[in-house]
């Protein structure tokens, strides 16, 4: 959707009644054929038809239009469908705004949360952006040691009751070990979990937006692989040093956590640099070459990409599922100095997510695997002006596009570059 084009003059039509004209033709086609358009638009093009067309936005907001659109995030298919890549961009409180990559339609879109944020986070903030899932935005604010929600359908921001450990600072949260989850689906509550080891003891933490409480729980080992992993449980990489970590599993199938130390199978593929990247039971090791030129900076390129996982039983050790094909990983072969990573998985589709950095420029890598077909997916990512951008958090979200925010709400706007 283009931008804002501001009108000025007595004899100029508002942009609301301009946008009706313009629509015209489109509002004498069948509803069947206008909802088979609308529902091909991202949810912020969509929530921008709506604010600026009012003859489509009681189309658009329309119970069978709305529940018509649900289905279709939901069932667009494996790889990039119905997901986003949210990255936060570390500015100052008042201009803070995630960046929100929608992989269909290959576009990123700027999400204002400043104005949101303000009443809840003091002016100098720093801000690291955790986790989303539905409506629920999770930041860590450093300063305050604090937790704090966005919720962007209500458009309001709450600072969450310490955990049972105290005020934490962002460098305390491990990516790995968190997990935020609407609860239940398409609701604003959720529940927010975290692994933590300590003094050498796994414990779970599990904070409930419904009754605004935390509770602990001390994990217990699981005896061996013998239990059943549930679809709705829940892995946590409570602690990790390489390819060594502690993981604890909650959900059907135990009475209560229970952790374990998963090894890895010895690879024919060795050698080289390695990163371990964690999430939902996964776990990804991205083997990278190292290369060293005389008067020049030591950088590396990825030379391959493995996924493990549990199978359908906890406290066992990884196995592993599928390789990146080699042809996909030339793709996106470039060098790199630094790396992370994000690994996440919903409803049998594994999303790798790899942000890199090279001389100031960051590069961002999109990986999705479909369990049930076997295949894999690289989704290219364009620059939105990544050059000396200090990125504070990122998150993949596949419930985003089934959000409906109210029309006061509806501030997602199309960016090229910031």
């Amino acid at each position: 959707m283009s931008d804002h084009h501001h009108l000025t003059g007595d004899h100029h039509p508002s942009p609301a009644s301009a946008a009706t004209t313009a629509l015209g033709p489109l509002l004498l086609l069948p509803s069947e054929l206008l909802h088979d358009i609308l529902i091909r638009l991202a949810l912020p093009e969509l929530l921008r038809v709506r604010s600026v067309a009012r003859p489509l936005s009681h189309v658009i907001s329309s119970p069978d239009f709305r529940r018509l659109y649900h289905l279709s995030s939901a069932a667009s298919g494996p790889g990039p469908a119905a997901a986003w890549l949210l990255v936060f961009k570390k500015l100052r409180p008042r201009d803070a705004a995630l960046r929100g990559f929608h992989g269909p339609s290959g576009r990123w879109f700027r999400i204002p949360v400043s104005a949101i944020l303000a009443p809840a986070v003091p002016p100098g903030e720093d801000l690291y952006f955790l986790a989303a899932s539905g409506s629920s935005f999770l930041f860590a604010a450093n300063g305050r040691r604090e937790l704090v929600v966005v919720d962007l359908s209500a458009h309001a921001a709450r600072r969450l009751p310490p955990s049972p450990l105290g005020p934490r600072g962002t460098s305390s949260w491990r990516r790995f070990g968190l997990k935020l989850v609407a609860d239940p689906p398409g609701s604003s509550q959720f529940r927010f979990l975290f692994a933590e080891l300590v003094n050498n003891t796994p414990l779970l933490f599990e904070y409930q937006s419904e009754t605004d409480t935390w509770q602990s729980s001390e994990a217990v080992q699981a005896e061996g692989a013998s239990t059943a992993a549930g679809t709705e449980g829940t892995f946590l990489c409570a602690a990790h040093a390489g390819p060594d970590c502690v993981m604890v599993y909650s959900g059907p199938g135990v009475e209560r956590p229970v952790f374990f130390r998963p090894r890895f199978p010895h690879n024919p593929n060795g050698g080289g640099d390695r990163l371990h990247v964690y999430g939902d039971g996964s776990a990804a090791v991205v083997r990278s070459t190292v290369i060293d030129e005389p008067g020049r900076p030591r950088v590396k390129v990825v030379a391959g990409v493995d996924l493990y996982g549990f199978g359908s039983v906890v406290g066992g050790d990884w196995q592993l599922a599928s390789t990146v094909p080699g042809e996909l990983v030339e793709g996106f072969r470039k060098p790199y100095a630094v790396m992370t990573g994000l690994l996440s998985e919903r409803e049998g589709v594994v999303r790798l997510v790899l942000i890199s950095n090279c001389r100031g420029a960051w590069d961002i890598v999109w990986l999705s695997y479909d369990r049930a077909r076997g295949e894999w997916w690289w989704v290219p990512v364009p620059d939105w002006g990544t050059k000396g951008l200090n990125v504070a958090g990122i998150a993949v979200s596949s419930t985003f596009s089934r959000l409906w925010p109210p029309a006061a709400a509806s501030s997602c706007t199309t960016t090229t570059s910031q």
